[in-house]
This record gives C-alpha cells, structure tokens and sequence, in this order.
C-alpha cells in the first residue's frame, strides 16, 4: 500500500517547544493526540531542532513520546527520515550539500572566524570553541554578552552574507546562513510537493526564528516560556503566542490554526 500523501507539516522545535523539563508533565500527552488526529488528516510531523539525530531519538524516549515522527531535521538543517526497522537516513540530497557548503564556509572565512575569535578570547569571559569534527561554537557567560557578540559577528556577515550561526541562549554555533531550521523546512515541503503555505512551525529560542518565518511557514507560534525577543517577532510577523508553556502551549496554537477543542489541560 502506498504512503499517504502529505497535506501540510507540523514543524516543532524540540528542547522548550515539545518538551520542558519544569512542566509537569514534560510532555503533555494531550499534544500526543492532537497530532495524530491532524496526521491522520494529512500532516507530516516534524521535528526540527539544534540536537544531532541520535540525541533528538534519545530525548524522545526519555521523555515518553513513543510515536515515532514522519521527518526528523536535526543540528538545525540536516533532514532524516526513517528506513526499515526505524533507521534513520538522509532525506534527498540536502544533507550532503550542507555539509559541503558548511566545510567552504570554515576555509573561506577563515580570517573573520579568526578575527571573531580574538574579539571574544580578549574582549569577554564567553569562550570561543572548536570541535572534533570541525564546528566552531562559542559558549558565552551569560545572555547580554553574547548579545554583543553577536552585534560584532554581524558586522562581518554584512560583509560576507553566508556568515551564519545558530543561537540557543549562552551558546552559538557558526554555519553556512543558506542552511538553517527555515531553509531546511522549505526543502522539506519542496520535497512533499508543498510550500509555506501549507507550513506550521513553532520554536521558542533564538535559533528557531528562521523558520518562523513567513518565506518558510506561514502558520508560525511560540509557547508561552519562549523568550521575550522571540515572543515579539513572531508577534510582529503575525504569528500566534501561547500562554502556556511548552507542548500545553502547542496544544494552544494547533487549535488557533486548525481548529477543533484543544485536549484538556490538567
């Protein structure tokens, strides 16, 4: 029998957005079931977060949510989807053009990355990072010094416009700017014969505000625990702010957009 076909994507961010370690629950099973009613109308749910794939299928079992979603996009722009016996593998050909364009961006804005680098090792307390396997991050001492940081990236990424990161709080991550949470879901809906019309993406921190974005998401919302700057964006691009938090928050902005009673909150 053959797959049916998407209709329309459910995109969540996942630390914050589905799941919130001081909720009680982390994950309300009430958004369980609003999603699968809405997949059984047509929606591909996703889940598009800063995590690596093996932490995002992790952090589902840990947190209780057991039904397995359509798509995966995990480190904020590689696109998975399950194999045979729940393997996960690369969805088209997106993956490997990230990773391309992500090991260009490192050697050919080698003197701004030096250049961001002393600003931080002799101007802040944040420390400026290199990983094993080539991601270069910064990890700040708190919210208002990365701030101007970020201030200093900017003025080299006006220069040289694919200078991009992903920011989640205190910690930043350095990356090509045409690979991010929002243009990997546009792939994705490219992928399904859709666009952003057809999109709902919810996020809650700095690194999700590329998909709620109305080029890539037309439906865009934010729990009630997302940050103060996050919560006026998306308020300025027309979106929808919850009052709850987290995924009683999500349960909220299903039903603003899809309609139908919300299940009940305890």
């Amino acid at each position: 029998m053959a797959a049916p076909k998407h209709r329309f994507i459910l995109c969540f961010d996942f630390d914050g957005t589905l799941v919130h370690p001081e909720s009680d629950p982390v994950f309300h099973p009430g958004l369980g079931q609003m999603i699968q009613v809405l997949r059984g109308q047509g929606a591909a749910w996703v889940i598009n977060t800063g995590r690596s794939l093996s932490q995002t299928i992790e952090g589902l079992a840990q947190h209780g949510i057991y039904s397995e979603p359509d798509f995966i996009i995990a480190k904020e722009s590689d696109i998975y989807k399950p194999g045979f016996f729940s393997r996960w593998t690369d969805y088209g050909s997106w993956n490997r053009q990230a990773r391309r364009a992500q090991e260009r961006f490192v050697k050919e804005h080698q003197s701004s990355l030096e250049a961001i680098k002393q600003m931080v090792e002799t101007q802040t307390n944040a420390s400026f990072l290199t990983g094993d396997s080539g991601e270069i991050g910064i990890v700040a001492s708190n919210d208002a010094e990365l701030d101007g940081i970020c201030v200093f990236i900017d003025t080299h990424a006006r220069q040289f416009p694919d200078i991009g990161y992903h920011r989640n709080g205190i910690y930043l991550r350095f990356s090509h700017s045409g690979y991010s949470k929002g243009t990997a879901l546009s792939e994705l809906a490219r992928l399904l014969g859709l666009d952003s019309s057809a999109c709902f993406a919810a996020g809650d921190n700095f690194n999700d505000l590329s998909m709620l974005d109305q080029r890539h998401a037309r439906m865009i919302a934010c729990p009630g625990n997302a940050v103060d700057p996050v919560k006026q964006i998306v308020l300025s691009r027309g979106g929808f702010i919850a009052s709850r938090f987290a995924s009683e928050g999500m349960m909220e902005a299903l039903t603003h957009f899809f309609g139908g009673a919300p299940a009940p909150v305890a």
